[in-house]
């Protein structure tokens, strides 16, 4: 097969003090941390639809690179992008993908044509995933692109809409399987409304909760082991997403019984954009027993849309990786790039620069994050925080047994609360800083 990145060498790790632009500064893979290989803790994956679909195209202009791979034909297209794939992540030693099944095979005119031409291109896939030596980090399904699906799809007015979405599922899950997927991700691109004046939201939230119960056993019952994630998003393209943010995730799959299956896939550019910080989120995630995965990218804070930059924030990496480290690491998740390059970055090598400062950004941060758990002085700080908690009427609150007449009768004995600590922000930052840049 032709090589479709000439001009892109295997990218190696060279160290901070490389001028080279097609090396990594701090992604060392088989360099260990914490007791794990970088590639290990990190486990990247390349984004199919953004990498090798994307072409740039915005609601102002049309595709600025061409991402047909030498054919107009949407199916040899579609083999020449698997073939493209493969060799891509090779050079850059990334171990895992993540796909839509609309990603690495056109839609047909059916439903049973589209199937079709998704198992005729995953059976290349996994062909070359044996001969790369790489694997599917999660797969999902595009319920969001055709016109079928412009009132949602689980959320969807229209019953044979929800019907064609479940079926859609069932094979893009089998097709996850058929890869060894470690996980599956539903991504609710419509799933929300625009108007309360057209919408019964009842319905619509009780329909989505009935759709991921019936295709999660489906997957249970033909052998997926891995993990179902949901992906909060507060808005875009619908003004009001039902899965709006990690906690609101959380409590719709309480409410459907789903939260012993399902876990989190947070992405930073959402949390943004529902007012969070991208730490934020994964705390959530991780206090609620709903760590999975993680869309590695990042938004522009002047703009309100989902801008899927790649990620080059060390703060924001470190503080990610903080609660990687704290939440055990990933398990069957990692670190997806749902980024692209920018509509002016239109080249091959462009697709290479991005993707290495993103690995090399997450990579600094895993290894700020390990010196900060190593340094211990947060850790600490926060512990004697709440070390009122650890004896007398504080433990009895924290075990859950203090009653409502007894805390009465301690505070009426206290008369006031007459001490309090400073929470030292300033000085917790500044602590951060000096580890990152001492």
């Amino acid at each position: 097969m032709k090589e479709f990145f000439e001009s892109i060498p295997h990218v190696k790790y060279e160290g901070t003090s490389t001028a080279n632009p097609m090396a990594f500064r701090y992604y060392n893979p088989d360099e260990e941390i914490c007791g794990k290989k970088m590639r290990d803790h990190l486990r990247f994956a390349m984004a199919y639809w953004h990498t090798l679909c994307a072409g740039g195209s915005d609601m102002f202009g049309v595709n600025t690179s061409d991402k047909s791979f030498g054919s107009s034909d949407p199916m040899t297209s579609a083999k020449n992008k698997a073939h493209a794939a493969f060799e891509f992540m090779d050079k850059l030693s990334i171990d895992y993908f993540c796909f839509h099944d609309r990603d690495v095979a056109p839609e047909g005119k059916t439903l049973e044509e589209s199937n079709r031409n998704l198992d005729e291109v995953t059976d290349l896939i996994k062909d070359l995933m044996a001969e790369y030596n790489k694997k599917c980090l999660w797969g999902t399904a595009n319920c969001f692109n055709n016109p079928r699906y412009m009132h949602g799809a689980g959320t969807s007015p229209n019953a044979d809409v929800f019907a064609f979405a479940a079926a859609q599922i069932k094979k893009a899950i089998e097709t996850t399987v058929k890869l060894g997927g470690n996980g599956y991700v539903y991504w609710g691109g419509r799933e929300g409304y625009e108007t309360l004046l057209n919408t019964n939201m009842a319905l619509e939230l009780d329909n989505m909760g009935y759709l991921l119960k019936i295709t999660s056993e489906y997957g249970r019952k033909i052998g997926f082991t891995g993990d179902y994630y949901i992906e909060p998003k507060p808005k875009e393209p619908t003004k009001h997403q039902y899965d709006f943010d990690a906690s609101t995730v959380c409590g719709f799959l309480a409410k459907y019984g789903l939260d012993k299956d399902f876990k989190l896939n947070i992405e930073a550019n959402h949390a943004t954009l529902a007012g969070h910080t991208f730490a934020h989120e994964l705390n959530v995630a991780r206090v609620n027993n709903a760590f999975g995965s993680i869309d590695a990218n990042v938004g522009d804070m002047l703009l309100g849309w989902d801008t899927d930059q790649f990620p080059t924030n060390v703060y924001d990496s470190t503080l990610c990786m903080l609660e990687v480290l704290r939440a055990g690491g990933f398990t069957n998740g990692g670190l997806n790039f749902d980024a692209k390059a920018r509509r002016g970055s239109f080249t091959y090598e462009d697709l290479a620069y991005s993707h290495i400062s993103g690995m090399d950004s997450f990579a600094l941060g895993l290894r700020i994050a390990d010196k900060v758990i190593r340094d211990g002085r947060l850790d600490e700080f926060v512990a004697n925080r709440y070390a009122s908690y650890n004896s007398g009427i504080g433990k009895r609150i924290a075990d859950g047994v203090a009653t409502i007449e007894e805390l009465e009768e301690y505070a009426l004995k206290m008369g006031d609360v007459t001490t309090n600590t400073s929470g030292r922000q300033e000085y917790l930052e500044n602590i951060l800083n000096s580890i990152m840049f001492g």
